[in-house]
């Protein structure tokens, strides 16, 4: 079978993997970060902690599994994008660090300054990844400054970590915590009880016109700032992709209105993952686009491994993927369940 092939395949797989990671630690994230408006007390705060306890550490290994793939299936793009985005992906990776740790450390001490202290390392370790992950996708999306002589294995990198905070790229890091935000807000209106299932429900409500601004400033921003519009002029079909993450949007605050949280989180689900299969869509073939020298993009074509490496690794994955993807489904079934605020209180054990 033709690399082709397999190198689309990887591609898609590629793009999968990062929506897949985004919509579920979406709703950690967002949690996270909006906890300090939505929990009133510590044991509010214990009730927040402990709706995203059983699930988020699961939720990483789409992270994992994403870098991984990406190292294995096109190394080439791996190396550029930690070489080329160290900075901001070093500052990433230490924020979920902390906010890992910050979980699990909150409640090892009775005392309010303990607690506060890792009250805010929540908020800010949850609300830099979603603001860094935004930043990087951005400048993706909008090329990096670099210049690659192929032939000779040689790569120049003219950019600074200051210079991905463009317009542009903040606007994506803008996009990606509103979305996160509202998603987090949602999954804490169906997941607890009382006042703080109501404040969830009416803190998304609040922020979804402020989403939907920055979303039509993204959609409009991006044809001028990038090239991802030029894959859906030559083929209107894909449009569907778009216009599928603009009505789940829509339809997001059609349930809001109607007071129903479980579906409006569905389709914001849907959302986070059709803007990210937009992205993935309009960057086809690129991976790393440059724009400098669009010859020295980075593409699924002069950036992947061989042929036998991704006929190996797509074997593997249509073995482990469908078990992750049960595993997954019944660890939310198993904690389907919202949290009370007495079983937090009754159980030792909870966070």
């Amino acid at each position: 079978m033709d690399i082709s092939i397999f190198q689309i395949i990887w591609f898609v797989l590629w793009g999968v993997l990062w929506a897949v990671y985004f919509m579920l630690d979406g709703f950690v994230l967002g949690t996270g970060f909006m906890a300090g408006f939505l929990a009133k007390s510590d044991t509010e705060k214990r009730v927040l902690i402990n709706a995203v306890g059983p699930v988020w550490d699961g939720n990483e290994v789409w992270l994992v599994t994403a870098g991984g793939a990406t190292f294995a299936a096109f190394p080439t793009t791996y190396a550029l994008m930690f070489s080329n985005l160290y900075s901001a992906l070093i500052l990433l990776l230490f924020a979920l660090i902390v906010r890992g740790v910050s979980f699990e450390f909150r409640g090892k001490i009775d005392s309010p300054v303990w607690k506060k202290s890792w009250d805010t390392a929540i908020i800010v370790a949850s609300f830099l990844p979603a603001l860094l992950f935004g930043v990087a996708f951005g400048n993706i999306f909008k090329g990096i400054p670099m210049k690659n002589d192929f032939a000779a294995i040689n790569f120049s990198y003219d950019g600074t970590l200051i210079g991905l905070l463009n317009s542009y790229g903040l606007l994506t890091g803008v996009l990606f915590v509103l979305l996160f935000a509202v998603h987090g807000s949602l999954y804490a209106a169906i997941k607890t009880t009382g006042d703080l299932s109501r404040r969830g429900e009416e803190l998304a409500n609040k922020l979804w016109l402020p989403l939907l601004v920055v979303a039509v400033a993204f959609l409009g921003y991006t044809y001028p700032a990038t090239k991802l519009y030029d894959n859906f002029l030559k083929a209107p079909v894909l449009l569907i992709v778009p216009l599928i993450a603009v009505v789940s949007l829509l339809l997001v605050k059609v349930f809001i209105a109607k007071g129903s949280c479980h579906k409006a989180f569905l389709f914001s689900c849907l959302t986070i993952v059709f803007v990210v299969f937009t992205g993935v869509t309009g960057l086809f073939p690129n991976l790393i686009p440059s724009n400098i020298d669009p010859a020295s993009n980075l593409t699924i074509f002069n950036s992947s491994s061989s042929l036998l490496t991704l006929q190996i690794m797509t074997v593997v994955a249509a073995i482990f993927v469908p078990i992750v993807i049960c595993y997954k489904i019944w660890v939310y079934r198993i904690f389907r369940a919202r949290v009370t605020n007495e079983e937090v209180l009754g159980n030792p054990e909870a966070y």
